[in-house]
């Protein structure tokens, strides 16, 4: 007489709910944000969904010993939990430390759903051990992964665990951006403004003026100058003459570098042993250097402000901003990018404005606290009255040059990353993204002063364009910007939109302001031309520039653009192009 169990019935197990649960879950989930873009959020809630639609199948329906449903539940929760210690940092930490918990969902329900099926004719102890493997195999493969941030959709870059990062490829080749301490200096800086000083231009506007640019077809698309591997961060450039400063981090070294714009030829580098990393976005600085009386200033993600020699990298003076304004470093880093005001130079640390002495380095003033933020200083004259723009977390405030004294402020609660825009007209574009627990959408904002008093009225707000971490240009009488991972154009009069194409991800635009063309950087590396004309969406040309996700704010020096993410940079020359005089 046999000993073994008898073959569990076929009809013990009730599987088609749970396989029509997790198709419609893998369907919400993977397949229809592969096609359309933008519909994270219906992921999300896919995935949840359809993991308590699985769990109420599991425990009500599925026939199966409780002992059995319980025990593959209380397996699943302690996986979790293990792995959270052992799995690898970008995983651990990705999302606000959710990341593993989300993704855990469908793939635990896609591993137990499969097993029960594999297993349902056998007897009750192999199907547990079927089970139980399942679950474990499903939590093992998070082991094996790390993730190379998050994308503007909140899509996870995921690689093996094993593979080199960019950044130790890069330090591993031992290339010759690697190298910092190079002093070689570079010819002389003119104390005279540069042709690209800073973060977005002159005037913080992404707008260039001036362009005589060719590119209508393949024929006449800008050629490759040079590329080369750079450290991660998400700075972009300052550019004077031939040389171009960029921020990067190289290993345990937050770096301020400066390389020849016409040959990507390292010139000399300024390493400083500070490291910032966070899952979602990575290592490095986010800021861009300023370019300011011979000197470039930079301000790094730990808050580190560094003043050095823009001929030779040598310091002139460093301060640690975030002790001065007594800032935490926020959860993305210190993002805001110098600006130049006067012998001032100023600097955001989080939603704290301050001040210092161009020359010196002296603490100068330091701005009211404002909570958080990731924007950068904006100046602006309104009214005839000099002023510094900062936007953050609560809005909008407006500090006075001299001393950092509020002249105004308006409240308007935002993701505080995206820069303000100025109107002819003296108003303020105000754009914020991602919706989360903030506002969403564009804001028009009138400030008037009237018996020395400042008053700031909404003028009308639009949800048809909803910048998040790419700014916003303005061109006769429209306002061009993304609206999640789409372009749009709206009228400046109320705030309607006239179009909306294309799909660059969460790139960044330039503005070629004297031919009405928009210049896209998508968020894959791919460069556009598109008309900045409110008729209707029209692409011109499109070519693939760099590899992988790229956020960094492009650049046009000249006939040469220049274009970086936190893996490589390159430069191209527009064929048949010139300056205007």
């Amino acid at each position: 007489m046999s000993s073994q169990h008898p073959p569990a019935p076929a009809s013990l197990l009730r599987l088609w709910p749970a396989v029509v649960l997790v198709a419609v879950q893998w369907l919400l989930w993977f397949v229809i944000p592969l096609f359309f873009p933008g519909t994270m959020m219906l992921a999300l809630i896919g995935a949840a969904a359809g993991g308590l639609g699985v769990l109420v199948w599991w425990f009500f329906f599925s026939r199966l010993p409780w002992s059995e449903r319980l025990g593959v539940v209380a397996l699943m929760v302690a996986s979790v939990v293990v792995l959270q210690r052992i799995v690898h940092p970008s995983i651990a930490n990705a999302m606000m430390g959710m990341m593993l918990p989300i993704y855990s969902v469908p793939v635990f329900c896609l591993a137990l759903v499969g097993a029960a099926a594999a297993a349902r004719r056998q007897a009750p102890g192999p199907r547990r051990l079927i089970l139980g493997l399942a679950i474990l195999a499903a939590s093992g493969t998070f082991a094996l992964l790390r993730t190379g941030g998050i994308t503007g959709e909140g899509d996870a870059d995921l690689h093996w665990r094993w593979q080199q990062s960019p950044e130790e490829r890069l330090l591993a080749h031992g290339s010759a951006a690697a190298s910092t301490g190079t002093k070689t200096p570079g010819p002389s800086v003119a104390v005279q403004p540069s042709s690209w000083p800073g973060f977005r231009g002159a005037q913080r506007d992404a707008a260039v003026r001036g362009t005589a640019l060719t590119w209508d077809g393949p024929s006449t698309a800008p050629t490759a100058l040079w590329r080369r591997p750079v450290g991660p961060g998400w700075s972009s450039f300052a550019v004077e003459g031939d040389l171009l400063y960029t921020q990067e981090q190289r290993g345990e070294e937050e770096v301020v570098a400066c390389y020849r714009l016409t040959t990507g030829e390292p010139v000399w580098s300024h390493g400083d042993r500070v490291r910032f990393w966070e899952s979602n976005a990575g290592a490095g600085p986010r800021g861009t250097p300023l370019l300011h009386q011979g000197k470039v200033f930079a301000c790094g993600a730990t808050g580190l402000v560094n003043a050095l020699d823009a001929r030779t990298g040598a310091v002139v003076w460093s301060r640690r901003a975030a002790d001065d304004t007594g800032q935490k470093i926020p959860d993305w880093g210190f993002a805001g990018s110098p600006l130049a005001a006067g012998d001032l130079v100023i600097v955001a640390t989080a939603g704290v404005v301050a001040a210092y002495d161009a020359a010196k380095g002296n603490l100068r003033w330091v701005g009211p606290k404002g909570g958080w933020g990731y924007s950068s200083p904006h100046a602006a004259t309104l009214d005839g009255v000099p002023q510094i723009l900062f936007c953050n977390g609560q809005g909008v405030l407006a500090l006075a040059p001299v001393d950092g004294a509020l002249l105004w402020q308006h409240a308007w609660k935002s993701d505080g990353i995206a820069q303000p825009a100025l109107l002819p007209d003296g108003d303020i574009l105000l754009g914020s993204g991602s919706g989360l627990g903030t506002k969403s959408g564009v804001l028009r904002l009138a400030v008037t002063r009237r018996g020395g008093k400042w008053t700031s009225e909404e003028r009308w707000s639009s949800l048809v364009v909803k910048p998040y971490y790419n700014d916003l240009v303005v061109h006769r009488g429209h306002v061009y910007g993304f609206d999640g991972s789409r372009l749009a154009c709206l009228e400046l009069d109320a705030g309607e939109r006239r179009w909306k194409g294309g799909r660059y991800g969460h790139g960044q635009i330039l503005l070629l302001a004297d031919q009405d063309l928009l210049l896209v950087l998508s968020e894959s590396g791919e460069v556009a031309l598109v008309k900045a004309v409110p008729d209707a969406f029209v692409e011109l040309a499109r070519i693939p520039a760099i590899q992988g996700k790229t956020w960094n704010h492009p650049v046009l020096a000249g006939d040469v653009l220049l274009v970086r993410n936190s893996e490589e940079m390159a430069a191209f020359r527009f064929a048949s192009s010139s300056r205007r005089p």
